[in-house]
Formats: C-alpha cells, structure tokens, sequence
C-alpha cells in the first residue's frame, strides 16, 4: 500500500469519483466535486460597503470590518475522498489552470498540504476539501463530479538533527498547529 484514494465514510453510499491523471505523462490527479456547491462571489453586499466607504474616508467600525471579512473567507468544496501514502510523502493540492482565467476561482493559500498523518483523521476522516474564492461577479456553481483542482504526492525530506514528530494529528484543518 505505497498512495491511493479512498472514499470517505461520509460519502461511502454515494457516487464519488475517485481523482484521475487526464493523460499518461500528467503530474497531478484531477479531484472532482462531491457534490453541487455554490461558490459566492467575494463582491457581495458587505464586501462592496466596506470599500466605498474606504475610498470615502469614512470611519468603518470593527463590526464593518467583520461583516466585510465574512464574504471573504474561501470556501470548503469537499471531494469526498481521503489519500494515503509514505510518511515521507505529502499531497500537494494544486488549482485546475483554467479555474482563474475561466471561471475565476483561485485557491486563496496558492496550494494545499496534505500530510501523510491527516488520512482517516478523527476530525474528519482526512477528507480533503479545496479552498476556493470565486472573485468573479456572479456566483458559480459547481456540480457534482466537476474538476475542481488537483493534487500531485511529493516526497519530502527531513533535517539530520530533528529529535522526532512534536505531536500526534488529531483532527482536520489547522488541527497540526496555531
């Protein structure tokens, strides 16, 4: 058992593809959309109020800020699947090309990590999920079995002086750190 793909329990009744290499030379694995999602688009409402008032000079409240913050965050499109590998391999989760230029979709954090220890993790059984804005005008939608990025397994190396892992994963996003 070297790496693969696995469906995640959630989505075990469900239809959910399994990612794919579209041609025999690619580096990355296309993964698919679990289900239909509705990325927003980041201009919306307080988003839009924030900025006008800014260039108005108008003095905007923590509130404002917040509210502006909300329809700021990127999204979480789950695929439904999970990836095991080495423990001297992560999953690099990379944006589909075309998303930007097409669609307008990007991945906030430029690309994802998916360390070998968050497969079948408590917190969400290692289901990986895209970070997506959608900084187009209208929102998009994606269906279900859409490609929405893709991930290519990347062997890394460690330091000669490390004295061993700091701590066990025991959860999802953010779960390995602050």
């Amino acid at each position: 058992m070297k790496r693969g793909f696995e469906v995640v329990k959630r989505f075990k009744k469900e239809e959910i593809t399994l990612p794919t290499r579209a041609t025999k030379n690619a580096a990355g694995y296309d993964f698919y959309a679990a289900q239909d999602f509705v990325l927003p688009s980041i201009w919306k409402l307080n988003f839009l109020r924030i900025l006008w008032s800014i260039t108005k000079k108008q003095k905007n409240t923590d509130i404002d800020y917040e509210k502006a913050n909300k329809v700021l965050k990127p999204f979480l499109v789950p695929t439904g699947i999970k990836a095991y590998m080495g423990a001297e391999e992560f999953l690099m989760l990379a944006n589909r090309s075309s998303n930007p230029l097409k669609r307008n979709l990007i991945l906030p954090n430029g690309v994802g990590i998916v360390d070998a220890d968050y497969y079948g993790n408590a917190g969400n059984d290692g289901e990986i999920f895209f970070q997506l804005m959608n900084f187009g005008i209208r929102d998009v939608v994606i269906k279900k079995n859409e490609r929405i990025g893709q991930g290519i397994f990347i062997p890394f190396l460690t330091i000669d002086s490390e004295e061993g892992p700091l701590k066990k994963r025991t959860g999802g996003f953010g779960s390995s750190g602050r």
